[in-house]
């Protein structure tokens, strides 16, 4: 049965990606390949993909920012902030909207109220990611094919589009529908209950992104939870296969073969080998390899491989684990990362829930990583892991959240949020003189933006923050 799932979805994208080199608003005029001649089938199997795949894409960018990973090599622009032009993710994000663009106005004009629903929510995953790291976008003249250098949108103006969609999502997969979502859904296979839990769940992830803004509610926060994932069988994230691998899986694959990439950060290793917390995290070794010695050894970032130049000596990404085996999913949202987000809208105002929310987050990770029963609760047993609800503060939900969200875009929103002040968390070597001696607070605009829409593109620095990132 799997062989034929396989099969069939294999079929079905290269069918789709035949009948979609999809343009983005950049590409108007030269457009052979129209998406809106593709039917909401193809346009929700491309669409589901290349979401999950942008998550990818993010996370490759800003993984090296929150100290994940780290280049092997001395002063590497990943790891010291050094402003690189990211035009592949720009373009992904957009064709993507593009997309969920025309697949909402067909489904709405055939009344397929479910996949107009779930377009909605993808467009919501998409249009929010891109503010995350982008701030002010084009979107409101981005796709109406009227001109190839739309005005750019405030990120806060943004953030209430971004809810929006959310909400009429919601409301469109409670309602009526004359075609069901299938197998073309790469997500959820059509359980449009899932979905609506989906929907739930990314409204409370934006929402809690404002809690430093004036237009936070963490009663908000709650609800959203309430109505979202029950249980890590509700994770939202697209299974891979033998002929269309985890590019995850392809960066340790490719690092194996010498090819260096997926090595990982000191400070991830020393966060969870006992060093930077008393407590070791059974989740070490199923999260990343250890060196030719058996040890876990990670990169300083900034300062590459050092004085271990063969490949073994640091540990790395390595085939076969949860996150990099070729059939791993890339996960898009998580049950672990709604329970810590429940624990931080919580925490002032009902202290239990909330270590008990952050305590569930914990195990809902294991869990999903398959920690064997004995080593969680021996993990729990640590006095700084279960500290009691008196002495629980913020930075515990904090800390937990970013071993959960490994490799995850999500991560970075977090880090900022929390002004990087995990512990023994320290700035890399050769950093960006034009950062002054402060982390990284936003992705610059690509160049093929700066040059076909320069009137438009606003002036900012690395240090300029998104309008929820406040001082």
């Amino acid at each position: 049965m799997k062989i034929i799932k396989r099969t069939k979805r294999i079929v079905a994208i290269g069918l789709v990606f035949m009948v979609l080199a999809c343009d983005s608003y950049l590409d108007v005029n030269e457009n052979p390949n129209n998406p809106q001649d593709a039917p909401i089938s193809g346009l929700m199997i491309n669409s589901t993909y290349e979401s999950a795949l942008n998550v990818y894409r993010i996370g490759d960018i800003v993984s090296n920012y929150v100290q994940y990973l780290a280049s092997p090599n001395p002063a590497s622009a990943s790891d010291t902030m050094e402003p690189v032009s990211n035009n592949n993710t720009w373009f992904s994000l957009y064709n993507v909207m593009t997309d969920l663009t025309v697949l909402i106005d067909k489904a709405e004009e055939q009344g397929a109220g479910h996949y107009q629903g779930a377009a909605e929510v993808l467009m919501a995953l998409n249009l929010g990611m891109a503010v995350d790291i982008f701030g002010d976008i084009p979107f409101s003249e981005s796709f109406n094919f009227e001109t190839v250098t739309p005005k750019y949108d405030v990120d806060q103006e943004l953030y209430g589009v971004v809810m929006n969609y959310l909400d009429i999502g919601i409301s469109h997969l409670n309602g009526e529908t004359t075609a069901t979502i299938g197998s073309d859904d790469f997500i959820y296979q059509g359980d449009v209950a899932k979905w609506l839990a989906f929907a739930n769940m990314l409204k409370a992830r934006y929402m809690i992104h404002l809690k430093n803004t004036g237009s936070y509610s963490s009663e908000e926060v709650l609800a959203s939870v309430d109505n979202g994932f029950q249980s890590g069988d509700d994770n939202a994230g697209v299974n891979f296969f033998e002929q269309s691998i985890n590019p995850w899986a392809e960066v340790a694959r490719d690092n194996a073969d010498l090819l260096l990439g997926g090595w990982i950060s000191e400070q991830f290793i020393q966060a969870l080998d006992g060093t930077s917390y008393d407590t070791v995290d059974p989740r070490l070794p199923l999260m990343v390899g250890a060196t030719d010695d058996g040890q876990y050894i990670g990169t300083e970032n900034g300062a590459g491989r050092g004085d271990a130049p063969e490949q073994g000596a640091r540990s790395t990404l390595i085939e076969g684990q949860y996150y990099t085996s070729v059939t791993s999913p890339i996960l898009i949202a998580t049950y672990s990362e709604q329970k810590f987000i429940e624990a931080e809208a919580a925490f002032a105002t009902d202290k239990s829930r909330s270590y008990q929310a952050y305590l569930d987050g914990i195990v809902a990770h294991m869990n999903m990583l398959g920690v064997p029963q004995t080593n969680i609760d021996t993990y729990l047993a640590g006095p700084d892991v279960s500290m009691g609800e008196g002495a629980f503060t913020l930075n515990d939900i904090f800390k937990e959240k970013w071993v959960a969200l490994f490799l995850h875009p999500e991560s970075w929103n977090d880090a900022r949020r929390f002004d990087y002040q995990y512990e023994n968390f320290t700035l890399p070597a050769n950093l960006n003189p034009d950062l002054s001696g402060q982390f990284i607070r936003r992705l610059p605009y690509p160049d093929s933006e700066t040059s076909r829409n320069g009137n438009n593109v606003p002036e900012v620095t690395l240090l300029d923050r998104i309008f929820w990132d406040t001082e």
